[in-house]
């Protein structure tokens, strides 16, 4: 998830990625935004968070304990708004995508 200064809620999104990156996958053991499963978080609707994202697999049995662990943080950073999580599978999530420090976390490089 990149974040560009210049973008009217860098704040927002700072506090997001910050608080996405306590979610973690329970089978990797890696949060999901080193991971590279979230591929934005929409601030500009006032009432509301949307978080884009997808799973390492479409048959991920831990799919909604991750979902569940997005809503559950994004709730306390942001309490009055409502999260809304959209699970998507195009582009479709593979190993290019975990940053360096993922790869680290995982003992892969």
């Amino acid at each position: 998830m990149e974040i560009k200064l210049n973008d009217p809620f860098a704040a927002e999104l700072l506090k997001a990625q910050t608080a996405l990156m306590q979610v973690i996958d329970p089978e990797l053991y890696v949060n999901i935004i080193d991971l590279g499963l979230v591929y934005g978080v929409d601030f500009s609707d006032a009432a509301r968070v949307k978080v884009t994202m997808t799973l390492s697999t479409p048959g991920c049995p831990m799919g909604e304990a991750i979902t569940n662990g997005v809503e559950n943080i994004l709730g306390v950073v942001f309490p009055k708004r409502e999260i809304e999580v959209e699970v998507v599978w195009e582009p479709r999530w593979n190993y290019h995508m975990i940053t360096d420090a993922g790869k680290a976390q995982m003992g892969l490089e």
